[in-house]
């Protein structure tokens, strides 16, 4: 059976029969070296060098003009949204296939997600779907976007889901059209790009994490990313507690978030940052090995989307049914290699099942069927 072959391909490929990870992160760099630095420089806070250079470092590489560190990706979505106008009683339009976190950044702010179907190629925020639920549901009145029971529109938040791109430049378009702020979810697709340009860099804003199961890891961090100098300000400002400046005196002119990320985070991101090329080139590798080891199977192996170039963040396969899924899950953790189903839709957790939602047929077909497998880099310790 195929499944008892993926399972020999994958022991084979990391070299053991102990059990296999999912993701698991990769310290093999300057990591122990730098973290040192900072116990040694007692600033392990978020007072620090590491935390600037990260910040810099991860600018220069995304090319986005301007990156805030943040304690973990969901801190730097909420502060996005926050920083984008969102408000109590308002409406926000993302995805049900998602990780919870996109919609608990939603609710923090009082705010009501609307869920929107996928695009079955991006796995991502459909553009017709969107334009199709506008039209539908929502008006124009002096250049504001209302739903028709009242609510207003504020947002739009689009996840690139697994490393893979989303349509972000037609998603933007639609966005435009009905005034209505984008916001990336960028979270899992870091060194990913769309028509050659890193993703995190066409919303207004947006957020990424470096959470242990990420491509790179600062343990637990996010950064949030934009193009304007006053929104960087204002995201560094309220991220920071409102602190003003001061020798000594301590005044905070709002009431903000206690979100920066730690220096001795930062220092291992450095380190972690320093290997990502040959991490996501590693990726990409096995990636081209999966298509190719399923190409004969009932099994259809995630690809990167048209116009895109993915981090492969995690694999994925789409299963022929749902009873062959829930097989393959079964089998594949016994045998000690770990597999898991795509997220539940966020529409059937109880704190967002009265939700205001579109048709979610890819959504729900995705759900049945999709399974990710082990994506870590070959080099992984452990797994030699």
């Amino acid at each position: 059976m195929i499944t008892n072959q993926l399972i020999s391909f994958i022991q084979e490929y990391y070299k053991t029969r102990d059990f296999i990870p999912l993701h698991a992160p990769a310290f093999e760099g300057n990591e122990r070296k730098y973290v040192l630095d900072t116990l040694d420089s007692t600033f392990v806070s978020s007072v620090g060098r590491y935390v600037d250079e990260f910040e810099k470092q991860i600018a220069d590489y995304t090319k986005a003009k301007y990156a805030i560190a943040t304690v973990n990706g969901t801190a730097a979505l909420h502060s996005a949204l926050y920083l984008c106008g969102v408000k109590t009683g308002d409406l926000v339009i993302t995805q049900a296939l998602t990780f919870v976190a996109t919609c608990n950044a939603i609710a923090y702010l009082g705010a009501d997600p609307v869920f929107v179907d996928v695009n079955r190629e991006t796995l991502g925020l459909c553009p017709q779907a969107l334009l199709n639920y506008l039209e539908e549901h929502c008006e124009i009145r002096e250049q504001v976007c209302y739903h028709k029971n009242g609510a207003r529109v504020r947002a739009v938040v689009v996840m690139h889901t697994f490393g893979h791109p989303a349509k972000i430049i037609e998603l933007k378009k639609v966005c435009e059209c009905f005034y209505i702020e984008l916001i990336e979810d960028a979270a899992e697709s870091l060194g990913s790009l769309y028509k050659g340009q890193h993703t995190g860099t066409f919303a207004t804003m947006s957020a990424l994490s470096f959470n242990g199961n990420k491509v790179i890891t600062t343990g637990g961090g996010g950064m949030i990313l934009c193009n304007d100098e006053g929104a960087a300000n204002r995201a560094k400002h309220i991220t920071t507690t409102a602190k003003q400046p001061h020798p000594y005196e301590f005044y905070h002119d709002e009431i903000a978030f206690n979100y920066r990320m730690p220096n001795i985070n930062a220092a291992l991101g450095c380190a972690q940052l320093e290997q990502l090329t040959s991490y996501i080139e590693n990726k990409r590798e096995l990636a081209v090995l999966y298509q190719s080891e399923l190409a004969a199977s009932e099994m259809t192996f995630i690809v990167e989307p048209e116009h895109a170039r993915s981090n492969y963040w995690l694999n994925a396969v789409l299963c022929p049914s749902k009873a062959y899924r829930d097989e393959m899950l079964t089998k594949t953790n016994q045998a000690g290699v770990m597999t898991r189903p795509i997220w539940q839709l966020m529409h059937t957790l109880p704190m967002f099942k009265n939700a205001l939602r579109g048709p979610l047929t890819n959504s729900l077909f995705l759900a049945d069927r999709l399974v990710n497998i082990p994506s870590s880099v070959f080099n992984v310790k452990g797994l030699k």
